[in-house]
Protein backbone atom coordinates (compact mmCIF):
# COMPACT_ATOMS: atom_id res chain seq x y z
CA UNK A 1 0.00 0.00 0.00
CA UNK A 2 0.75 3.58 0.13
CA UNK A 3 2.83 3.15 3.50
CA UNK A 4 4.93 0.48 2.17
CA UNK A 5 5.97 2.98 -0.68
CA UNK A 6 6.80 5.57 1.57
CA UNK A 7 8.69 3.71 3.72
CA UNK A 8 10.74 2.24 0.61
CA UNK A 9 11.77 5.96 -0.67
CA UNK A 10 12.28 7.12 3.14
CA UNK A 11 15.07 3.90 3.09
CA UNK A 12 16.42 5.15 -0.45
CA UNK A 13 16.49 8.54 0.55
CA UNK A 14 18.70 7.44 4.00
CA UNK A 15 20.69 5.31 2.19
CA UNK A 16 21.36 7.97 -0.92
CA UNK A 17 22.19 10.74 2.17
CA UNK A 18 24.32 8.04 4.02
CA UNK A 19 26.52 7.23 0.48
CA UNK A 20 26.50 11.43 -0.15
CA UNK A 21 28.48 12.04 2.99
CA UNK A 22 31.02 8.67 2.61
CA UNK A 23 31.51 10.47 -0.82
CA UNK A 24 32.39 14.13 0.21
CA UNK A 25 34.30 12.26 3.08
CA UNK A 26 36.69 10.11 0.74
CA UNK A 27 37.24 13.14 -1.69
CA UNK A 28 38.44 15.72 0.91
CA UNK A 29 40.17 12.67 3.14
CA UNK A 30 41.98 10.78 -0.38
CA UNK A 31 41.17 13.47 -3.45
CA UNK A 32 41.46 17.05 -2.48
CA UNK A 33 45.30 16.88 -0.95
CA UNK A 34 46.00 18.61 2.36
CA UNK A 35 48.26 21.87 2.52
CA UNK A 36 51.98 20.06 2.38
CA UNK A 37 54.26 21.48 5.32
CA UNK A 38 57.59 22.36 3.88
CA UNK A 39 60.49 20.31 5.34
CA UNK A 40 62.61 22.32 6.99
CA UNK A 41 66.39 21.25 7.47
CA UNK A 42 67.30 21.62 11.60
CA UNK A 43 70.19 23.60 10.99
CA UNK A 44 71.56 25.12 8.50
CA UNK A 45 74.39 27.51 7.65
CA UNK A 46 75.26 29.80 4.81
CA UNK A 47 78.25 32.31 4.21
CA UNK A 48 79.10 35.40 2.44
CA UNK A 49 82.64 35.71 1.06
CA UNK A 50 84.61 38.94 1.09
CA UNK A 51 81.91 40.52 2.38
CA UNK A 52 80.61 42.74 5.61
CA UNK A 53 77.63 42.60 7.52
CA UNK A 54 75.05 45.05 8.98
CA UNK A 55 73.09 44.60 12.41
CA UNK A 56 69.86 44.88 10.24
CA UNK A 57 68.01 41.46 10.65
CA UNK A 58 64.60 40.83 9.37
CA UNK A 59 61.91 37.82 9.93
CA UNK A 60 59.30 37.64 7.40
CA UNK A 61 57.53 34.91 5.54
CA UNK A 62 59.25 36.27 1.92
CA UNK A 63 57.89 32.94 -0.36
CA UNK A 64 54.36 32.64 1.01
CA UNK A 65 54.87 28.98 2.34
CA UNK A 66 53.96 29.68 5.94
CA UNK A 67 57.77 29.57 7.40
CA UNK A 68 58.75 32.69 8.37
CA UNK A 69 62.35 33.60 6.32
CA UNK A 70 65.36 35.93 6.43
CA UNK A 71 66.17 39.01 5.17
CA UNK A 72 69.90 40.09 6.09
CA UNK A 73 71.75 43.01 4.71
CA UNK A 74 75.44 42.86 3.42
CA UNK A 75 78.32 44.83 1.18
CA UNK A 76 80.14 42.73 -1.26
CA UNK A 77 81.12 42.52 -4.71
CA UNK A 78 78.96 39.65 -5.52
CA UNK A 79 75.59 38.51 -4.56
CA UNK A 80 74.86 35.15 -3.34
CA UNK A 81 76.57 32.39 -5.01
CA UNK A 82 73.51 30.25 -5.30
CA UNK A 83 70.92 33.15 -5.70
CA UNK A 84 69.98 32.62 -9.87
CA UNK A 85 67.83 35.68 -9.65
CA UNK A 86 70.82 38.22 -7.87
CA UNK A 87 72.14 40.82 -9.77
CA UNK A 88 75.61 42.60 -9.92
CA UNK A 89 76.30 46.38 -8.31
CA UNK A 90 77.00 47.47 -11.75
CA UNK A 91 73.37 46.35 -13.19
CA UNK A 92 72.21 48.68 -10.59
CA UNK A 93 74.21 51.41 -11.61
CA UNK A 94 76.02 51.11 -8.20
CA UNK A 95 79.90 50.82 -7.67
CA UNK A 96 81.23 47.35 -6.51
CA UNK A 97 81.40 46.96 -3.69
CA UNK A 98 77.70 48.19 -2.96
CA UNK A 99 75.09 46.54 -0.64
CA UNK A 100 73.27 43.22 -1.17
CA UNK A 101 69.67 42.96 0.46
CA UNK A 102 69.13 39.27 0.10
CA UNK A 103 66.29 37.06 1.21
CA UNK A 104 67.08 33.48 2.79
CA UNK A 105 64.27 30.76 3.25
CA UNK A 106 63.77 29.53 6.64
CA UNK A 107 63.22 25.88 5.77
CA UNK A 108 67.03 25.35 4.18
CA UNK A 109 69.07 28.23 3.95
CA UNK A 110 68.52 28.77 0.10
CA UNK A 111 68.77 32.35 -1.78
CA UNK A 112 65.32 33.25 -2.57
CA UNK A 113 66.51 36.36 -3.78
CA UNK A 114 69.44 38.78 -3.46
CA UNK A 115 69.67 42.22 -4.96
CA UNK A 116 72.14 45.28 -4.84
CA UNK A 117 69.71 48.24 -3.11
CA UNK A 118 72.63 51.14 -2.23
CA UNK A 119 75.94 52.09 -2.31
CA UNK A 120 75.97 52.48 1.46
CA UNK A 121 72.68 51.53 3.89
CA UNK A 122 71.16 53.85 6.37
CA UNK A 123 68.10 51.96 7.16
CA UNK A 124 65.44 49.06 5.98
CA UNK A 125 62.36 47.80 6.97
CA UNK A 126 60.58 44.94 5.48
CA UNK A 127 57.28 45.37 7.26
CA UNK A 128 55.53 47.65 5.13
CA UNK A 129 52.62 46.80 2.64
CA UNK A 130 52.46 48.24 -0.37
CA UNK A 131 48.80 47.79 -1.31
CA UNK A 132 48.11 44.22 -0.86
CA UNK A 133 51.47 43.34 -1.33
CA UNK A 134 54.05 43.27 1.26
CA UNK A 135 57.54 45.21 0.63
CA UNK A 136 61.02 46.04 2.04
CA UNK A 137 61.87 50.07 2.54
CA UNK A 138 65.29 50.70 1.90
CA UNK A 139 67.03 54.23 2.94
CA UNK A 140 70.16 54.05 1.06
CA UNK A 141 73.03 56.41 0.61
CA UNK A 142 73.79 58.66 -1.43
CA UNK A 143 69.93 60.09 -0.84
CA UNK A 144 67.81 56.85 -2.21
CA UNK A 145 64.58 55.82 -1.03
CA UNK A 146 63.37 52.23 -2.42
CA UNK A 147 60.16 49.83 -2.05
CA UNK A 148 61.30 46.51 -3.34
CA UNK A 149 59.04 43.16 -3.10
CA UNK A 150 58.69 40.93 -0.31
CA UNK A 151 58.24 37.74 -2.41
CA UNK A 152 60.54 38.57 -5.84
CA UNK A 153 63.19 41.42 -4.85
CA UNK A 154 62.21 43.51 -7.82
CA UNK A 155 62.08 47.46 -7.01
CA UNK A 156 58.52 48.78 -6.50
CA UNK A 157 59.61 52.25 -7.12
CA UNK A 158 62.99 54.08 -6.33
CA UNK A 159 63.56 58.18 -5.68
CA UNK A 160 66.12 60.77 -4.56
CA UNK A 161 65.00 62.24 -1.43
CA UNK A 162 65.38 65.70 -0.60
CA UNK A 163 67.15 65.38 2.81
CA UNK A 164 70.55 66.04 1.28
CA UNK A 165 73.61 64.19 0.39
CA UNK A 166 75.43 64.85 3.10
CA UNK A 167 72.44 63.79 5.39
CA UNK A 168 72.16 60.70 7.65
CA UNK A 169 68.47 58.69 7.43
CA UNK A 170 67.62 58.85 11.57
CA UNK A 171 66.43 54.76 11.99
CA UNK A 172 63.93 53.99 12.10
CA UNK A 173 61.69 54.72 9.17
CA UNK A 174 58.10 55.49 10.23
CA UNK A 175 55.07 54.11 8.65
CA UNK A 176 52.27 56.39 8.97
CA UNK A 177 48.58 56.76 7.86
CA UNK A 178 48.02 57.39 4.29
CA UNK A 179 48.12 61.45 4.15
CA UNK A 180 47.38 61.56 0.19
CA UNK A 181 44.53 59.51 -0.10
CA UNK A 182 45.91 57.24 -2.85
CA UNK A 183 44.67 53.86 -1.01
CA UNK A 184 48.46 52.84 0.30
CA UNK A 185 50.38 54.10 3.59
CA UNK A 186 52.65 56.51 3.43
CA UNK A 187 56.24 57.09 5.25
CA UNK A 188 57.75 60.05 7.25
CA UNK A 189 61.48 60.59 7.31
CA UNK A 190 63.91 62.12 9.43
CA UNK A 191 67.64 62.68 8.67
CA UNK A 192 70.57 65.38 9.86
CA UNK A 193 73.86 66.34 9.03
CA UNK A 194 76.76 65.94 10.98
CA UNK A 195 77.29 68.91 13.73
CA UNK A 196 73.78 69.98 12.48
CA UNK A 197 71.34 70.77 15.83
CA UNK A 198 68.88 70.67 13.50
CA UNK A 199 66.83 67.63 12.63
CA UNK A 200 64.72 67.63 8.31
CA UNK A 201 61.41 65.52 7.97
CA UNK A 202 60.06 64.82 4.64
CA UNK A 203 56.59 62.88 4.25
CA UNK A 204 56.68 60.30 1.43
CA UNK A 205 54.24 58.59 -0.53
CA UNK A 206 54.05 54.56 0.20
CA UNK A 207 52.68 53.93 -3.37
CA UNK A 208 55.18 55.96 -5.31
CA UNK A 209 57.94 57.28 -3.29
CA UNK A 210 57.39 60.80 -4.27
CA UNK A 211 57.67 63.53 -1.60
CA UNK A 212 54.63 64.89 0.14
CA UNK A 213 54.92 68.85 0.54
CA UNK A 214 58.33 70.83 0.74
CA UNK A 215 59.50 68.90 4.36
CA UNK A 216 60.24 70.53 7.56
CA UNK A 217 62.70 71.17 10.17
CA UNK A 218 62.90 70.34 14.03
CA UNK A 219 65.30 71.78 16.46
CA UNK A 220 66.53 68.48 18.31
CA UNK A 221 70.55 69.17 19.06
CA UNK A 222 71.59 65.57 19.93
CA UNK A 223 69.32 64.26 18.88
CA UNK A 224 69.30 60.27 19.78
CA UNK A 225 66.38 58.40 18.88
CA UNK A 226 62.51 58.78 17.84
CA UNK A 227 59.32 56.60 18.32
CA UNK A 228 55.77 56.74 16.97
CA UNK A 229 52.86 55.99 19.12
CA UNK A 230 49.44 55.79 18.68
CA UNK A 231 46.91 56.73 21.45
CA UNK A 232 43.57 54.52 22.04
CA UNK A 233 41.88 57.95 20.37
CA UNK A 234 43.74 56.67 16.83
CA UNK A 235 45.77 60.00 17.44
CA UNK A 236 49.51 59.52 16.41
CA UNK A 237 52.30 60.97 18.28
CA UNK A 238 56.30 60.83 17.72
CA UNK A 239 58.44 61.20 20.44
CA UNK A 240 61.81 62.22 20.29
CA UNK A 241 65.14 61.71 22.69
CA UNK A 242 67.93 63.15 23.52
CA UNK A 243 70.16 62.30 26.05
CA UNK A 244 68.63 64.83 28.69
CA UNK A 245 65.20 65.04 27.35
CA UNK A 246 62.04 64.08 25.71
CA UNK A 247 59.85 65.76 23.18
CA UNK A 248 56.44 65.11 21.42
CA UNK A 249 55.12 66.27 18.62
CA UNK A 250 51.64 64.96 17.14
CA UNK A 251 51.82 63.62 13.63
CA UNK A 252 49.19 66.45 12.76
CA UNK A 253 52.24 68.98 13.70
CA UNK A 254 54.61 67.43 11.93
CA UNK A 255 52.21 66.89 8.47
CA UNK A 256 51.27 70.83 8.49
CA UNK A 257 55.19 71.44 9.05
CA UNK A 258 56.07 69.33 6.15
CA UNK A 259 53.00 70.53 4.14
CA UNK A 260 51.94 74.07 4.67
CA UNK A 261 48.88 75.28 6.36
CA UNK A 262 47.30 75.22 3.09
CA UNK A 263 48.90 72.11 2.23
CA UNK A 264 46.22 69.33 0.64
CA UNK A 265 45.80 65.63 2.81
CA UNK A 266 46.22 64.68 5.93
CA UNK A 267 42.42 65.23 6.78
CA UNK A 268 42.15 62.26 9.06
CA UNK A 269 45.09 62.88 11.15
CA UNK A 270 44.42 63.66 14.71
CA UNK A 271 44.97 64.96 18.26
CA UNK A 272 44.84 63.60 21.66
CA UNK A 273 43.34 66.01 24.56
CA UNK A 274 45.53 64.26 27.16
CA UNK A 275 48.89 64.37 25.09
CA UNK A 276 48.63 67.90 24.28
CA UNK A 277 48.37 69.02 27.89
CA UNK A 278 51.62 66.78 28.51
CA UNK A 279 53.56 68.23 26.16
CA UNK A 280 54.73 71.45 26.72
CA UNK A 281 52.93 73.69 23.98
CA UNK A 282 56.36 75.93 22.95
CA UNK A 283 59.33 73.91 24.24
CA UNK A 284 57.38 70.15 22.92
CA UNK A 285 59.15 69.05 25.99
CA UNK A 286 57.63 66.12 28.31
CA UNK A 287 58.00 65.95 31.53
CA UNK A 288 59.59 63.25 33.38
CA UNK A 289 60.03 61.81 36.88
CA UNK A 290 63.89 60.14 36.59
CA UNK A 291 66.55 62.04 35.67
CA UNK A 292 70.13 60.55 33.83
CA UNK A 293 71.38 59.72 30.03
CA UNK A 294 68.43 58.59 28.33
CA UNK A 295 69.58 55.24 25.93
CA UNK A 296 66.32 53.79 24.57
CA UNK A 297 62.63 54.22 24.48
CA UNK A 298 60.38 51.58 23.68
CA UNK A 299 56.92 50.16 23.44
CA UNK A 300 55.26 47.90 26.29
CA UNK A 301 52.13 46.22 26.27
CA UNK A 302 49.75 46.92 29.39
CA UNK A 303 46.62 46.12 30.19
CA UNK A 304 44.94 49.28 29.05
CA UNK A 305 46.90 50.03 26.06
CA UNK A 306 50.45 50.28 25.04
CA UNK A 307 52.99 52.13 27.16
CA UNK A 308 56.38 53.42 26.53
CA UNK A 309 59.44 52.80 28.73
CA UNK A 310 62.05 55.19 28.83
CA UNK A 311 65.61 53.26 29.41
CA UNK A 312 68.15 55.59 31.08
CA UNK A 313 71.91 54.73 31.84
CA UNK A 314 70.77 53.48 35.55
CA UNK A 315 66.73 53.53 35.67
CA UNK A 316 63.84 52.43 33.80
CA UNK A 317 60.85 54.52 33.62
CA UNK A 318 57.27 53.42 32.38
CA UNK A 319 55.49 55.94 30.60
CA UNK A 320 51.43 55.74 30.49
CA UNK A 321 50.61 55.51 26.47
CA UNK A 322 47.47 57.19 27.39
CA UNK A 323 48.51 60.43 29.38
CA UNK A 324 52.03 59.82 28.72
CA UNK A 325 52.83 60.31 32.67
CA UNK A 326 54.56 58.51 34.63
CA UNK A 327 53.78 54.88 36.19
CA UNK A 328 57.16 54.29 37.92
CA UNK A 329 60.21 54.66 38.08
CA UNK A 330 62.94 51.92 39.18
CA UNK A 331 66.99 51.96 39.55
CA UNK A 332 68.91 49.65 38.46
CA UNK A 333 72.67 48.59 38.72
CA UNK A 334 74.34 50.95 36.02
CA UNK A 335 74.68 50.91 33.46
CA UNK A 336 72.50 49.27 31.10
CA UNK A 337 74.42 47.67 28.08
CA UNK A 338 72.30 47.01 25.71
CA UNK A 339 68.28 47.43 24.69
CA UNK A 340 66.07 45.64 27.22
CA UNK A 341 63.62 42.69 25.65
CA UNK A 342 60.24 41.85 26.74
CA UNK A 343 59.08 38.63 28.20
CA UNK A 344 56.90 36.76 30.68
CA UNK A 345 58.38 35.95 33.93
CA UNK A 346 55.19 35.38 35.15
CA UNK A 347 51.81 34.27 33.31
CA UNK A 348 50.16 37.19 30.71
CA UNK A 349 52.32 39.34 32.46
CA UNK A 350 55.02 41.44 30.48
CA UNK A 351 58.33 41.92 31.84
CA UNK A 352 61.24 42.90 31.40
CA UNK A 353 65.20 41.61 30.30
CA UNK A 354 67.86 44.23 31.28
CA UNK A 355 71.69 43.58 31.01
CA UNK A 356 73.72 46.03 33.13
CA UNK A 357 77.58 46.46 32.56
CA UNK A 358 79.14 46.03 36.22
CA UNK A 359 82.06 45.71 35.19
CA UNK A 360 84.38 45.01 31.98
CA UNK A 361 84.59 41.59 31.76
CA UNK A 362 80.95 40.82 34.17
CA UNK A 363 77.42 41.91 33.28
CA UNK A 364 74.64 41.57 35.29
CA UNK A 365 70.97 39.87 33.67
CA UNK A 366 67.93 41.64 35.16
CA UNK A 367 63.96 40.34 34.86
CA UNK A 368 61.77 43.64 35.96
CA UNK A 369 58.31 43.40 36.76
CA UNK A 370 56.84 45.39 34.26
CA UNK A 371 53.71 46.42 36.35
CA UNK A 372 55.47 47.70 39.28
CA UNK A 373 59.40 48.23 38.34
CA UNK A 374 60.23 45.54 41.31
CA UNK A 375 63.33 42.85 40.17
CA UNK A 376 61.73 39.76 39.75
CA UNK A 377 65.41 37.53 39.31
CA UNK A 378 68.95 38.92 38.48
CA UNK A 379 72.07 36.76 37.77
CA UNK A 380 75.76 37.84 37.58
CA UNK A 381 77.58 36.46 33.99
CA UNK A 382 81.25 36.95 32.78
CA UNK A 383 80.89 38.78 29.68
CA UNK A 384 83.35 40.55 27.26
CA UNK A 385 82.12 43.53 24.90
CA UNK A 386 80.02 42.78 22.17
CA UNK A 387 78.41 39.68 23.61
CA UNK A 388 74.73 39.89 22.04
CA UNK A 389 71.88 40.64 24.05
CA UNK A 390 69.18 38.71 25.44
CA UNK A 391 66.30 37.66 23.52
CA UNK A 392 62.83 35.72 24.52
CA UNK A 393 60.30 33.01 23.03
CA UNK A 394 56.83 32.70 24.35
CA UNK A 395 55.40 29.41 25.20
CA UNK A 396 51.97 27.85 25.74
CA UNK A 397 52.02 28.25 29.31
CA UNK A 398 51.85 32.34 28.92
CA UNK A 399 55.10 33.05 30.41
CA UNK A 400 58.82 33.19 28.65
CA UNK A 401 61.80 31.52 27.53
CA UNK A 402 64.93 33.44 28.19
CA UNK A 403 67.74 33.09 26.01
CA UNK A 404 71.50 35.11 26.83
CA UNK A 405 74.82 34.89 26.49
CA UNK A 406 77.77 34.86 28.98
CA UNK A 407 79.72 32.36 31.05
CA UNK A 408 78.54 31.45 33.86
CA UNK A 409 80.95 31.19 36.87
CA UNK A 410 79.33 29.87 40.53
CA UNK A 411 80.32 31.34 43.77
CA UNK A 412 83.47 33.96 44.02
CA UNK A 413 84.97 32.85 40.70
CA UNK A 414 84.07 36.19 38.83
CA UNK A 415 87.21 37.86 38.14
CA UNK A 416 87.64 36.17 34.97
CA UNK A 417 90.04 36.75 32.25
CA UNK A 418 90.38 38.45 29.17
CA UNK A 419 87.79 37.69 26.38
CA UNK A 420 85.25 34.73 28.15
CA UNK A 421 83.59 32.41 26.40
CA UNK A 422 80.67 33.53 25.10
CA UNK A 423 78.02 30.83 26.32
CA UNK A 424 74.37 30.35 25.54
CA UNK A 425 71.73 29.30 28.52
CA UNK A 426 68.34 28.70 28.77
CA UNK A 427 66.05 29.88 31.45
CA UNK A 428 62.11 29.03 31.90
CA UNK A 429 60.43 30.45 34.67
CA UNK A 430 59.03 27.14 36.28
CA UNK A 431 62.92 26.06 37.38
CA UNK A 432 64.07 29.49 38.34
CA UNK A 433 67.21 28.39 39.90
CA UNK A 434 68.46 26.85 36.96
CA UNK A 435 70.05 27.14 33.92
CA UNK A 436 70.08 24.86 30.29
CA UNK A 437 73.87 25.72 28.78
CA UNK A 438 72.64 25.11 25.25
CA UNK A 439 75.77 26.19 22.94
CA UNK A 440 78.90 28.28 22.77
CA UNK A 441 80.28 30.08 20.09
CA UNK A 442 84.30 31.81 19.59
CA UNK A 443 82.55 33.82 16.32
CA UNK A 444 81.67 37.90 16.27
CA UNK A 445 77.72 37.84 16.69
CA UNK A 446 76.41 40.61 14.69
CA UNK A 447 72.94 40.07 15.28
CA UNK A 448 71.40 37.15 17.48
CA UNK A 449 67.07 36.21 17.33
CA UNK A 450 65.14 33.79 19.03
CA UNK A 451 62.38 32.80 16.67
CA UNK A 452 59.73 30.71 15.53
CA UNK A 453 59.42 30.13 12.26
CA UNK A 454 56.24 28.53 12.03
CA UNK A 455 52.48 29.17 14.05
CA UNK A 456 53.68 28.26 17.81
CA UNK A 457 56.24 25.56 16.65
CA UNK A 458 59.84 25.07 14.98
CA UNK A 459 61.91 27.23 17.77
CA UNK A 460 65.21 28.23 16.85
CA UNK A 461 67.34 30.52 16.96
CA UNK A 462 69.39 32.49 14.58
CA UNK A 463 73.44 33.95 14.38
CA UNK A 464 75.05 36.25 12.04
CA UNK A 465 78.64 36.17 12.29
CA UNK A 466 81.73 37.37 10.79
CA UNK A 467 82.95 41.06 9.93
CA UNK A 468 81.05 44.46 10.76
CA UNK A 469 80.19 47.44 8.43
CA UNK A 470 82.76 49.02 9.32
CA UNK A 471 85.58 46.15 9.82
CA UNK A 472 87.60 44.97 6.69
CA UNK A 473 85.71 42.03 4.66
CA UNK A 474 85.83 38.41 5.05
CA UNK A 475 83.45 35.49 5.54
CA UNK A 476 79.67 36.80 7.02
CA UNK A 477 77.52 33.42 7.74
CA UNK A 478 74.26 33.42 8.67
CA UNK A 479 73.12 30.43 10.51
CA UNK A 480 69.94 28.78 12.17
CA UNK A 481 69.88 26.11 14.87
CA UNK A 482 66.83 24.11 16.28
CA UNK A 483 66.56 24.68 20.03
CA UNK A 484 65.21 21.42 20.03
CA UNK A 485 68.38 19.49 18.95
CA UNK A 486 70.78 22.02 21.48
CA UNK A 487 68.81 21.18 24.00
CA UNK A 488 69.21 17.32 23.49
CA UNK A 489 73.08 17.88 24.34
CA UNK A 490 72.52 20.37 26.55
CA UNK A 491 74.07 20.48 30.59
CA UNK A 492 71.86 21.56 33.49
CA UNK A 493 73.74 24.48 35.63
CA UNK A 494 72.25 24.83 39.46
CA UNK A 495 72.39 27.88 40.64
CA UNK A 496 73.34 28.49 43.96
CA UNK A 497 72.15 24.76 45.29
CA UNK A 498 72.08 21.40 45.00
CA UNK A 499 70.82 19.68 41.94
CA UNK A 500 66.59 18.79 42.31
CA UNK A 501 66.26 16.41 39.67
CA UNK A 502 68.85 14.24 36.91
CA UNK A 503 69.75 16.34 33.94
CA UNK A 504 67.76 14.11 31.66
CA UNK A 505 64.76 14.23 32.84
CA UNK A 506 65.12 18.81 33.19
CA UNK A 507 66.26 18.34 29.17
CA UNK A 508 62.77 16.20 29.07
CA UNK A 509 60.68 18.56 30.19
CA UNK A 510 62.35 21.60 27.98
CA UNK A 511 62.34 19.12 24.87
CA UNK A 512 58.52 18.71 25.61
CA UNK A 513 58.30 22.40 26.14
CA UNK A 514 55.00 23.92 23.67
CA UNK A 515 55.32 27.29 22.14
CA UNK A 516 52.77 30.22 21.50
CA UNK A 517 53.16 32.54 18.58
CA UNK A 518 52.14 36.26 19.24
CA UNK A 519 51.24 36.55 15.62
Amino acid sequence: GKGVRRGRWRTAAFFASLFACLAAVFAFSFIIPCPVRPVSQQAWRRTFAGAAAYRSLEVRDADGDRVQDLLVAFRASQPAPNGSASRACAQEGLPTPCVFLAALSGTNGSTLWAEPVAQDLQAVDCSFQDGQAPACLVAGRPASLAALHLRTGKTVWRVTTNLGTNSTVLSPLLIVPDVNSDGVSDLLIFAAAAGEEQVQSGFYSGKSGEEIGSGGRLRLPGWQGHLMHVTKSGAHYVLFYTANALYGYSLKQLYTMAAGPEGHGGTGLKEDPRWQTAIDETTHDVSLLSSGEIRYLMKVPGRSGTNILLVRSATLELLDGQRLGSVWASDVMPPIQSEPVLGSFTPDEVDIVVESRVAPNRKKILIVEGSSGNIKWELDLLSAAGTPGPATLPTADHRSLFLFWGDYQPGDNRTGSEGPPQNLYLLHPSFPNMLLWMNNSTEAIVSFQAVLFERSRHACYVLLTGPEIDSSPGLVALSKRKLKEDMAGSHVIWLNQLAQDTEQNIRDRFLRMRYRSPW
